[in-house]
């Protein structure tokens, strides 16, 4: 199966998710921001780092690039897509995922390995987690911190749509410790820590975050 993981100006991830997605199974595709075709992908990781500076703000850029117009609308038709940390920022300012990503409440920049419990498990990126899974990957940001407003919030507890959870103490502010959502559909996920980061144990905390990369293809397989 091949996956796209798209490079802005400015991506720091963009090869380790690329390592991730081979080392689950899968091909990974290069993609760059001005491109306006997909290549064939099955599925797309907008990776972490600082799109374009993050001018303006996070994302806000990232969202006009070319490429972003496909993604988008194959997405929003079923494509699967996962956006990890600045990747999370730019679904957000594409209106692809409700809420924004704003300072962390301490207004510094953080980086550790997170605890997070699984909430969701029936996304295209989840499924290869039980629900209430403790993981354990890292966390970097410096605007990290989910915010909506409470009719948002409402939406998503009540639609089951909050996909991980930080555990324990609230590391950036998030509203009820929200660490990634999903769209109504499942196929787009939105996920702050980084699971591209933990997936051998020479490396990582964990090998955790394996399950988002091998969850993806094993439901493009069975579709």
């Amino acid at each position: 199966m091949r996956i796209g993981v798209v490079t802005f100006p400015g991506s720091l991830d963009d090869r380790d998710a690329a390592r991730a997605i081979r080392m689950a199974g899968g091909e990974a595709i290069s993609l760059w921001h001005k491109d306006h075709s997909l290549k064939g992908i099955d599925a797309v990781v907008l990776p972490g780092g600082f799109s374009y500076g993050d001018y303006l703000r996070c994302g806000a850029i990232a969202r006009f690039a070319p490429i972003m117009d496909e993604i988008a609308s194959k997405a929003k038709a079923g494509m699967p897509l996962l956006g990890i940390c600045n990747g999370f920022q730019v679904l957000c300012e594409s209106h692809l995922l409700p809420g924004a990503l704003t300072r962390n409440s301490d207004l510094h920049f953080l980086c550790k390995d997170q605890e997070l419990v699984i909430e969701n498990n029936s996304t295209v990126w989840t499924s290869g987690y039980a629900k209430g899974q403790h993981i354990t990957i890292p966390l970097k940001n410096g605007e990290g911190s989910f915010q909506c407003n409470d009719e948002t919030l409402s939406m998503l507890e009540g639609q089951g749509r909050v996909v991980a959870r930080y555990f324990g103490e609230n590391p950036n502010g998030s509203r009820n410790l929200i660490a990634g959502i999903s769209n109504e559909r499942g196929n787009i996920v939105g996920l702050m820590p980084h699971p591209e980061h933990a997936i051998e144990e020479l490396t990582g905390p964990s090998t955790d975050g394996m399950a988002f990369f091998t969850s993806v293809l094993s439901s493009m397989v069975s579709s």
